[in-house]
């Protein structure tokens, strides 16, 4: 799976200071440096709606219609994806789980299924079946690629939501990309989020 930023609010944890001050009205106590332990006081006191004034941006391929079938139950955040009405996917690529890959008959199972499904959506193409009707015999594996914007709140609930060991392990896989690429641009707004590369899990720590 590839994630590939498209857009990142910039000096978004300044933005997100000076929006938050206007709560407060205290505009003269932003200093260099200063966003970074507002932010803190921000996120432990549960004042998160003020991260919603910073959006990312992140193009994700690689991953197959099960997962973007997860992906987009998050309602608070926008999406377009791959239109399968009208892509003609007579030759799709599929996402094969390695506990199938793994076991030499559930793979050839797979792989029989896949061709079989390439095949029936083909000659129904060539009955002259739309590729809007034709869809229908295709599998959750086949590829796909999707756009998704969220602001950064929201992208905080879905980083602790799929990044537990619960998660489904493509969905993880991609919070796990997407809170590298934040935490270059935002380090506070996600500093309590940390990546358990052995595990390949988030796991979340306390803030001081």
């Amino acid at each position: 799976m590839k994630i590939e930023p498209l857009s990142i609010t910039q000096n978004a944890e300044k933005l997100i200071e000076n929006a938050g001050r206007t709560a407060y009205l205290s505009f003269g106590k932003q200093k260099k440096g200063s966003e970074r332990a507002f932010i803190r006081m921000l996120i432990k006191s549960g004042h998160l709606s003020v991260l919603e004034h910073a959006y990312a941006t992140f193009r994700v391929t690689g991953g197959s219609r099960a997962f973007t079938h997860q992906l987009v139950r998050h309602r608070l955040c926008s999406y377009t994806q791959q239109s399968q009405r009208y892509v003609d996917e007579s030759s799709f690529h599929q996402i094969e789980p390695d506990s199938i890959r793994s076991n030499r008959e559930a793979h050839k199972l797979f792989m029989r299924f896949i061709k079989n499904s390439k095949d029936v959506y083909s000659k129904l193409q060539e009955m002259g079946v739309q590729n809007e009707d034709a869809r229908f015999v295709l599998p959750n594996a086949i590829e796909s690629q999707i756009v998704i914007t969220a602001n950064f709140r929201e992208w905080r609930h879905i980083i602790e939501l799929r990044g537990s060991p619960e998660a489904q392990w493509e969905v993880r896989g991609m919070v796990i990309e997407i809170l590298r690429l934040l935490k270059n641009h935002a380090p506070t707004v996600f500093e309590d989020f940390e990546i358990n590369n052995s595990k390949k899990v988030i796991e979340k720590k306390k803030i001081h």
